[in-house]
């Protein structure tokens, strides 16, 4: 799967929609919600609904960064038997089914450390995965999965908040690898009914410091929400609003046209239309 490392290959999407003139689309989904083999359906949908990139949730039981949507996705998956092991089969069977849109896996570091973090980072290249969200492990710290990533080039990808001071995020933007995540709140995940007032400032107090892509997550639930976000950074995240959809009855199909809306909102005013 990845001729490229994974490293290359999610910086090779932002270099892509900044060509089209519009911001990466960044779906969340949480693998074995609401079952296993839906969960693999999900993921589809979402690429065929235009996603760029995919954020795919490892199960955790205390998942401290995600809302009360999220929460209940892991637990439901976490009570089907869904573990670490079980989500890199998951990814590997997506990529055996076709899909090659760049997986980011988001989890937490206990897991992790449980599998093995050498043995983790060797596993997510074989299966395809191209780098890691790790909330809970900041840079600075885990110089083990660090080095495990480095060795099989996936990209490791660092969070900041807007109350990030100027030197933690100095640190973030050096390290972080294909693009920095951006929390447009200081809180949990969840759908907000308007973006923080302060969110062009922090995105552009980041700007000053990186020339790396910045994607915005936390939040963001509304086609108008990713155009705003679109604006001002080069992706969009989008994961409760989401996870909502793929519980209903026709989850599937409402993840598709979901996912094709945001992706229509992250084209930038005045730029034309994009084909998916």
């Amino acid at each position: 799967m990845n001729e490229l490392n994974g490293c290359h290959r999610v910086s090779a999407i932002f270099e892509r929609t900044r060509a089209e003139h519009r911001a990466a689309v960044m779906p969340y989904l949480t693998l074995g919600y609401p079952t296993p083999e839906r969960s693999l359906a999900l993921v589809e949908a979402a690429v065929e609904g235009g996603a760029d990139l995919l954020e795919l949730g490892l199960p955790f039981s205390d998942p401290l960064a995600d809302g009360p949507t999220i929460q209940r996705t892991t637990q439901l998956a976490l009570s089907q038997g869904v573990t670490v092991k079980r989500c890199l089969k998951m990814a590997e069977m997506l990529r055996k089914r076709g899909v090659t849109t760049p997986f980011l896996f988001m989890g937490y570091y206990n897991p992790i450390l449980s599998y093995g973090e050498e043995a983790f980072s060797q596993a997510c290249r074989r299966v395809g995965v191209d780098g890691l969200i790790v909330p809970d492990l900041p840079p600075g710290e885990g110089e083990c999965l660090v080095a495990a990533c480095q060795e099989q080039g996936l990209a490791q990808i660092y969070l900041l908040s807007p109350a990030s001071p100027g030197h933690r995020i100095r640190l973030v933007t050096r390290e972080s690898q294909g693009f920095v995540y951006l929390v447009s709140v200081n809180g949990v995940t969840g759908t907000r009914d308007r973006l923080p007032e302060d969110l062009a400032s922090f995105v552009q107090r980041v700007r000053m410091m990186t020339n790396k892509p910045l994607a915005v997550g936390f939040g963001i639930s509304r086609p108008d929400q990713v155009a705003q976000v679109a604006a001002l950074a080069d992706g969009v995240i989008v994961g409760s609003a989401l996870m909502r959809r793929a519980a209903r009855d026709g989850g599937v199909q409402e993840v598709r046209r979901f996912v094709a809306r945001m992706r229509k909102a992250a084209l930038r005013e005045g730029q034309g239309t994009v084909s998916i």
